[in-house]
């Protein structure tokens, strides 16, 4: 039988007392099984962190001893316990080390997903898809009118573009996917990074997942029209708002964080609707629990036929 209280809200997250444990938790906690290495999922302060070897590796250049008392590595497809629940971390294909938690408790499948991308990757483990009771999906993008468009017709749009280009991204996980798909179809375009992307380029480097091409930014470098491109964290982009001699582009699947209609980068590290469809296609879940979004246009879609819950 599904239990309705398995997983619920409170103040520090998400909360599994049959376990007792946090998924992502908001603030420092006593046991927390970690799905990636994104700051709004990966705290610092916990006892005891359950999480991928690259998750650890990531948290640990962010956060330096504070980013756990101690780290409880797994690695994909391996089964532990904590308490009474039995988990299992499944690659999820949204950056490296990112994995969906697949929990089971008295005969049920618990999987809760994460951030998780359907998009092909290089630079990260791709999705892996499994049978779950309950499906507890992130709804970011959950809406019928988003569908997001082929990262490699996105990234060809720079082709076009013969100035400098300065391209703001996120740091961890996004800045490495873009090296590698710029590498891949605008080589002739020089990739320059901000000293802040560099170390976790390494991380990625260690771990067998190396981005591409690119240099260390240096300011003498942009003073050419080489067909750079400086891919600089949200902050710095932010900062160079007057940048002069560079066409600004902001690589996101928000629309609100593109700089202007007419030179646009819709590249998402998220599902969107047709990718959460597809999620639960494969999953065959008689409930959808949903978090991080608006879960009732899922609600409404499997009315009658799946029951939906919105956590959050």
């Amino acid at each position: 039988m599904i239990l309705p209280d398995f997983i619920v809200v409170n103040e520090n997250g998400l909360y599994c007392r049959y376990g007792d444990f946090y998924l992502d938790p908001k603030l420092p906690v006593k046991n927390a099984v970690v799905s990636h290495a994104h700051g709004d999922h990966a705290v610092s302060g916990s006892i005891n962190v359950y999480c991928t070897e690259a998750t650890s590796a990531f948290m640990t250049l962010r956060y330096g001893k504070l980013a756990a008392k101690q780290f409880c590595l797994f690695k994909f497809n391996e089964v532990f316990r904590i308490g009474e629940v039995q988990l299992t971390f499944i690659s999820a294909g949204h950056m490296l080390g990112s994995a969906q938690v697949l929990m089971e408790y008295d005969g049920i499948r618990y999987l809760y997903t994460g951030d998780y991308k359907v998009q092909p990757d290089a630079t990260c483990e791709p999705i892996e898809w499994v049978k779950a009771d309950v499906l507890i999906t992130e709804t970011t993008f959950a809406d019928p009118s988003v569908q997001h468009p082929d990262p490699v017709t996105e990234i060809e749009k720079l082709n076009g573009i013969k100035s400098n280009i300065l391209l703001g991204a996120y740091a961890l996980g996004k800045s490495q996917r873009l090296i590698n798909l710029i590498t891949t179809h605008c080589p002739q375009k020089r990739v320059l990074v901000h000293h802040r992307i560099m170390p976790v380029n390494l991380i990625y480097e260690r771990f067998g997942f190396s981005p591409g091409k690119y240099e260390l930014y240096g300011r003498k470098l942009m003073k050419e029209q080489k067909e750079y491109v400086y891919i600089v964290p949200p902050f710095t982009f932010d900062s160079y708002f007057k940048a002069k001699g560079v066409k600004r582009l902001f690589a996101s699947g928000w629309k609100n964080l593109q700089t202007n209609e007419q030179d646009t980068l819709f590249i998402s590290d998220h599902v969107d609707w047709n990718d959460i469809l597809q999620c639960v296609k494969f999953a065959e879940p008689s409930q959808i629990w949903t978090l991080h979004g608006d879960g009732k246009q899922l609600k409404n879609y499997f009315a009658g036929n799946i029951e939906v819950k919105l956590l959050g």
